[in-house]
């Protein structure tokens, strides 16, 4: 890229990175090549391998903060710690930038053409689970924090690397956390994304499981019991009649459009020929910004309620699971956002970067909860879809892994340069 418009110091932070393309790239490749696949969520390994590299990069205040055993048995995994490191500059009078990523990836499933776990690099694209979502950013943030060293006279305030390992099953034992805890504190929050647009907003998440009970009963008299069975097909039906009513409902954010309702489990019956006492269903329900999530479970319980009240000798059991909340938008002229969109535009050469919302849940939300202005951005393609997140041959472009981490450099040294507050 042509570096002549930009200060002395933008120029040696974007050499800098460049200088270090092999070893971004051989630390992203160490992150892939440990396994931690969430379920089962035994993420330690890789949280201790993090702390280590840290250390190896001369991060001076490295910490490796396990979670008590208790919670993260309550969330189903097997053991989680989470990694905090603060840079501090100057006298410390400045915002102190929180980058967070996760570690933590979902099982890589079939149909790989490269080995989930090599980091092998094909056409300028590295291949692993992780490599997009969101391993990549683990590696980004932290060498964006290491390029401002040369710098550090410049600056005041701090940046702090907060890698979590528990995305994939809510953010509770991650962000949440470290920010109930008090190993955090931060005023702003660059979360993991991608490299093509600045994301402020995204939907939240409602997961609830659904159990209807009626009595068993032998397969040849099956009118002497109440089949759950039976019951589920009926509400099972209207639940697919509320989901077509959800595409009249549409987001003002851009990048949102309507919510959606997914049944994602089904479990039930005892043998072939007994009629079922149970069934139990388990739905994803996307929740869009301007929804309410309470007003939504509501909303669903009744329904669900009323249908299987058609049903003789049914009972229902409802149990939330999972309420992640949507978040932002992040206004579009904070100095957060301004100040990444206008490096984007330097690093990438275009005219204008899209701000937009997505339909996803991220840990993001978990810092806009707690009031801190929050984007999501980081090394990626253009979309999940693209980057094959959660899906076989997942990757991330080494180019897209550079810019994305010259961005978030450029984008800390104004932040937290002296003269620019």
């Amino acid at each position: 890229m042509d570096t002549a418009q930009l200060s002395t110091e933008k120029r040696g932070i974007m050499e800098w990175i460049e200088s270090e393309r092999e070893n971004l790239v051989q630390f992203l490749q160490e992150l892939v090549a440990i396994p931690s696949d969430n379920p089962p969520g035994d993420c330690y390994e890789i949280a201790e391998h993090t702390q280590k590299r840290l250390q190896d990069f001369q991060f001076e205040d490295v910490s490796l903060l396990e979670v008590e055993p208790e919670k993260v048995k309550e969330k189903g995994m097997i053991r989680v710690a989470n990694v905090v490191s603060k840079t501090g500059f100057g006298n410390g009078e400045g915002p102190d930038i929180v980058l967070n990523s996760h570690g933590d990836v979902v099982a890589p499933g079939s149909g790989w053409t490269y080995d989930p776990y090599g980091g092998k690099i094909v056409d300028g694209k590295l291949y692993g689970r992780g490599a997009a979502v969101s391993k990549s950013d683990i590696a980004t943030y932290t060498f964006a924090t290491m390029a401002l060293r040369p710098f550090a006279d410049q600056l005041s305030g701090k940046v702090t690397l907060a890698y979590t390992f528990d995305e994939e099953v809510g953010g509770l034992l991650g962000p949440k956390w470290l920010l109930d805890q008090g190993h955090i504190d931060p005023d702003l929050a660059i979360s993991a994304g991608f490299s093509y647009s600045i994301v402020n907003a995204h939907n939240g998440c409602l997961h609830l499981e659904i159990k209807l009970k009626g009595k068993s009963a032998h397969a040849a008299a099956p009118h002497t019991g109440h089949d759950a069975l039976e019951a589920m097909t009926g509400v099972l039906q209207a639940i697919y009649e509320y989901r077509d009513t959800l595409k009249e409902i549409h987001s003002n954010v851009p990048g949102i459009d309507s919510p959606a309702i997914t049944v994602g489990l089904i479990t039930g019956g005892i043998n072939t020929n007994v009629v079922p006492d149970e069934c139990t269903i388990r739905i994803d329900r996307r929740l869009i910004p301007e929804e309410d999530a309470g007003k939504v479970e509501t909303e669903i319980r009744r329904l669900v309620e009323r249908k299987a009240g058609e049903y003789e000798g049914i009972r229902v059991e409802i149990r939330q699971v999972l309420l992640a909340k949507n978040f932002g938008p992040t206004p579009e002229d904070s100095p957060l956002v301004q100040t990444l969109a206008a490096n984007w535009k330097e690093v990438m050469k275009k005219d204008e970067v899209e701000i937009d919302g997505i339909p996803l849940y991220t840990d993001g939300r978990l810092f806009a909860e707690a009031g801190i202005p929050t984007v999501l951005f980081g090394a990626g393609p253009r979309t999940l879809l693209e980057a094959n997140g959660h899906r076989a041959d997942e990757h991330v472009r080494v180019d897209d892994l550079v810019k994305a981490t010259q961005i978030v450099a450029l984008t800390l040294y104004d932040l937290l340069r002296k003269n620019a507050r």
